[in-house]
């Protein structure tokens, strides 16, 4: 029987973090999971997808604002949906290979001897890049969405990771140096030595 491992991947946005954990599935031929754990949380907790992935990453989101102008039900809100996915990933890690792509992944499952954390970066000269060329946004939205998305990313796991994105990391790779194939080729490479694949 083959061995068991976990692959965390953080990223920052438009680094090409999530096309490069599918590559990188697809290499190892694993399961791959990112916003399936937003539907099976949604599903769980019989909430719309959309209020789920709205909740899940952004801290101060004005959706939550305007339903709760005095603040009331947001953070225990994002407390049950963390706790929803959080057993979703235990779930996921303990049933078979797999990466999992953000949400603290990194964090939950940091005392099992079988999880190598990668987190996924590159300039924001790179992101922008990406983002206009990849991603068909314009400059200006590019720029923002990255700012938000990046700050978005940083307070939750500050308060659901306790701490910096890359404190678990094992691995930091600049995908602007590789390319997605390229990034997961060399991520195939340290796993399959790590793991003994």
């Amino acid at each position: 029987m083959a061995k068991q491992y976990v692959i965390t991947l953080s990223r920052d946005f438009a680094s090409m973090g999530r096309s490069i954990a599918q590559n990188l599935a697809g290499r190892l031929g694993c399961e791959f999971y990112d916003r399936d754990i937003v539907e099976q949380a949604a599903r769980r907790m019989g909430l719309p997808v959309s209020e789920v992935a709205d909740n899940e990453e952004a801290a101060h989101n004005l959706f939550y604002r305007r339903i709760y102008p005095l603040g009331m039900g947001v953070k225990s809100m994002q407390d049950e949906i963390f706790q929803v996915q959080k057993n979703i990933i235990l779930d996921l890690a303990s049933r078979h290979s797999c990466i999992i792509v953000g949400r603290c992944a990194d964090e939950i499952l940091k005392d099992r001897p079988d999880v190598f954390n990668v987190h996924i970066f590159a300039t924001k000269a790179e992101r922008l890049k990406n983002c206009v060329e990849k991603l068909e946004m314009d400059e200006d939205t590019a720029r923002r969405t990255m700012a938000r998305v990046d700050k978005a990313r940083a307070g939750y796991h500050r308060v659901y990771g306790g701490g910096d994105v890359t404190a678990n990391c094992h691995i930091m790779l600049n995908s602007a140096k590789f390319g997605i194939d390229g990034t997961a080729a060399v991520l195939e490479g340290i796993i399959r030595q790590r793991f003994e694949l």
